[in-house]
């Protein structure tokens, strides 16, 4: 993504994009650490939400901390199913942009009902309907985004949860990564892509994100949709390579975060000679695949590596010529409430 072209800024998907690295870098990381003893004393955590709100935030928090084996026992689940769960013993964490998601709004009204009241929210506007059913409602710093597709707040989200869960279990170290981060988003932002990966993700069918369960590929799964219009799967950690190969066409192309080292020649042998379909690697390692090549960003490797998956989207949408900020059908809010 050229971030000096006027041809990417003439978008307000791109300029939120690039607004991104300057909210991480003034992220206040000690916002919530009067909640984050309220919620360690209650010991289990729900995160909800829907879409965007959900998916990378939560999914990358709770990867986070079991990966580290902080003793929170941790679930995420959308708005409607968490209705159907006893949530008795559970403090419950909602996120929602626009704080009118009809889903979570309908989840907390059942539960206040219930007597529950260990209930909190981050929205991106004050005084919102989510937030006035929270004991505790939290703002997002970024402000509103210009386009459909969220993105600068998914970021922010995703940064308040893992500096929430970190408080949580008593270890916090985000503060002194924030800096390197911005300056690896940034990069991965702007790194070139070349033009045959791009003509190649143009021309695909469908686009397919293989990766870990830990929100990323998933995420990026459905702003593939929002930015470049195209279909797309989201393969779980190798289900790439177990079964779903029957029914890929070699005009396919399969995006893989940050490659198994022991997997790489098995998704060559099946995808790639098989199936005769391009494998494109996101990875702060060389890969035998064509690979875009990223900072290596430890802990929060899974940052950077959205930015990477933007970028891609970005010059994709441009040259299949999209209005990146419009989708046709798909709306800011998704569901919103009435009521």
């Amino acid at each position: 993504m050229n971030t000096t072209d006027t041809r990417y800024r003439s978008f307000a998907l791109v300029r939120d994009m690039l607004e991104t690295p300057e909210i991480i870098a003034r992220f206040n990381p000690n916002q919530a650490t009067d909640v984050a003893a309220e919620i360690a004393s209650v010991g289990r955590l729900l995160l909800t939400g829907e879409g965007s709100s959900r998916i990378f935030p939560a999914k990358n928090a709770i990867a986070h901390a079991r990966r580290h084996g902080w003793p929170l026992e941790l679930h995420t689940e959308a708005g409607r199913q968490a209705t159907e769960y006893n949530l008795k013993k559970w403090a419950i964490f909602a996120l929602s942009n626009s704080g009118r998601t009809a889903e979570v709004i309908e989840l907390y009204h059942s539960l206040r009902e219930q007597g529950h009241f260990d209930l909190f929210s981050l929205t991106a506007f004050a005084d919102s309907k989510l937030g006035s059913l929270a004991k505790r409602a939290f703002v997002l710093s970024c402000g509103p985004e210009g386009a459909v597709a969220a993105t600068k707040s998914v970021i922010e989200q995703a940064l308040f949860l893992r500096t929430l869960l970190e408080h949580v279990a008593k270890r916090p170290t985000l503060t002194s990564h924030l800096a390197t981060l911005a300056d690896q988003f940034r990069e991965a932002l702007a790194t070139p892509i070349p033009a045959e990966v791009v003509a190649k993700l143009a021309q695909a069918r469908t686009i397919f994100w293989a990766g870990r369960n830990n929100g990323v590929a998933e995420e990026l799964t459905l702003k593939t949709n929002e930015i470049t219009r195209k279909r797309s799967d989201f393969l779980e950690g190798t289900y790439a390579v177990h079964g779903i190969e029957e029914v890929m066409d070699p005009s396919d192309v399969v995006i893989w975060i940050d490659p198994y080292a022991g997997s790489m020649t098995k998704f060559e042998d099946v995808l790639v000679k098989g199936v005769k379909l391009t494998v494109i690697a996101v990875s702060s390692q060389p890969t035998p695949f064509p690979t875009v090549r990223i900072p290596d960003g430890g802990d929060l490797s899974g940052f950077v590596q959205m930015a990477a998956g933007w970028n891609l989207l970005v010059e994709t949408g441009l040259v299949l010529g999209i209005n990146l900020d419009k989708p046709e059908r798909a709306r800011k809010v998704g569901n919103e409430f009435v009521g």
